[in-house]
């Protein structure tokens, strides 16, 4: 019996895809495999088939592709069966930029193509607030891909990651998040210090524990020393000038709406990101408690300071109370003290972060939209936009 690949191009309208089905439907033919695309109305239609010797399938097919106004064409191929290795690996490879030019493209696929890979497939994720593809590849080193594909994103400044492509990268099921320069632009602590007066003392230490003399807890608990008698409502002053990350009220909604749950997990202070948890209902908030004593700081902290390994703990402590594996959650902060969050968590994402985190990280967001997360996990912006109302 023989076995052919029918392929069909041509304007794309209602109807083309059954008539030919229909017109198989009506022969002894078989459908082995069928893929199908469109592009700016222009289809594209690959079946495998199988039929009898004697069966004028094909004729019916030129002569109802006349009658649509589509081309059909032919080409006999060897086997019955799919020659894709089941064990051979298999990724997926995401590139983002605000625009992507034609140098982007072949770089990636040359990145790909010289490590041995072969692209299966190519998606269109999303065409605004930035351009995002997802190539299905098999084959060759991932490591080696990775990066020569790193090396890509540095020379055309567009993020790329490569995930192993699978059941585990469409099972994530929360999303862990830093908050300040993360899921809001502004670091809570220097808009407290601004309203305290004390703005240059909190810089010279916060410099001071970037430069490795203070660790994060000596050196937060220092600079809440001078937030002393900093009144409730300074306080809410400083809540008034917060503002969410471009993109996170349809990433937190698009995440419930999917089934995901999302939680902010942050060095901070829970008076504030208690109050971002609400705006957005979130699942879960953990900060620093700032320690008010008739409605005053008292420069103290209550409990246990949230630092590196804290964040760390508290996304293992958020999914084994939700029961979610660990490789199901997915983590996003921007600072040296998320680092141990992100390598906790199944998919560690760098956003806008500092050099030592993005080399640190599984991959790296440089936009400033916070929704464009939605792309790595391969979501469409198509299905964004069906949850938004």
């Amino acid at each position: 019996m023989p076995t052919v690949l029918v392929t069909t191009t041509g304007e794309d309208r209602p109807g083309i895809t059954a008539g030919l089905l229909e017109v198989l439907a009506a022969s002894s033919a078989e459908v082995l495999d069928m893929e199908q695309v469109v592009i700016r109305g222009q289809l594209t239609l690959g079946l495998v088939t199988r039929f009898g010797e004697d069966d004028p399938v094909l004729k019916d097919l030129l002569y109802y592709g006349y009658q649509a106004g589509v081309e059909v064409q032919f080409e006999p191929i060897e086997g019955d069966e799919d020659r894709t290795d089941p064990h051979r690996s298999r990724y997926v490879v995401t590139i983002i930029g605000h625009t992507l030019s034609a140098a982007v493209f072949k770089a990636v696929a040359d990145a790909i193509a010289g490590h041995g890979a072969n692209i299966d497939r190519i998606v269109r994720l999303s065409t605004y607030p930035v351009r995002s593809y997802e190539f299905e590849v098999s084959g060759g080193s991932p490591d080696d891909m990775r990066r020569a594909l790193l090396e890509v994103a540095r020379t055309h400044q567009v993020d790329v990651a490569v995930q192993v492509l699978g059941l585990e990268r469409r099972a994530k099921r929360i999303v862990v998040l830093d908050m300040d320069s993360t899921l809001i632009q502004d670091e809570v602590i220097d808009l407290l210090a601004e309203e305290a007066g004390v703005e240059d003392r909190v810089k010279d230490i916060t410099s001071r524990a970037m430069a490795g003399e203070l660790d994060f807890s000596e050196s937060l608990r220092e600079r809440v020393a001078l937030l002393e008698g900093m009144t409730v409502e300074q306080l809410e002053r400083v809540k008034d000038r917060i503002r969410l990350t471009p993109g996170a009220r349809t990433f937190i909604r698009t995440l419930h709406r999917l089934g995901f749950k999302a939680a902010v997990v942050s060095g901070g202070f829970s008076y504030f990101t208690d109050w971002v948890a609400e705006r957005l209902a979130l699942d879960h908030a953990h900060a620093n408690e700032l320690e008010i004593v008739d409605g005053r700081l008292t420069g103290k902290l209550v409990g246990t300071i949230v630092d590196g390994p804290g964040k760390a703990e508290l996304l293992r402590h958020i999914a084994e109370h939700d029961g979610i594996p660990r490789e199901q959650v997915v983590a996003v902060g921007d600072g040296a003290n998320d680092l141990d969050m992100l390598e906790a968590a199944g998919l560690g994402i760098a956003f806008n972060a500092k050099p030592i985190v993005r080399d640190a990280a599984d991959t790296a967001l440089n936009v400033p939209y916070l929704d464009a997360i939605l792309f790595f996990l391969g979501i469409r912006r198509d299905e964004v936009e069906a949850n938004s109302t």
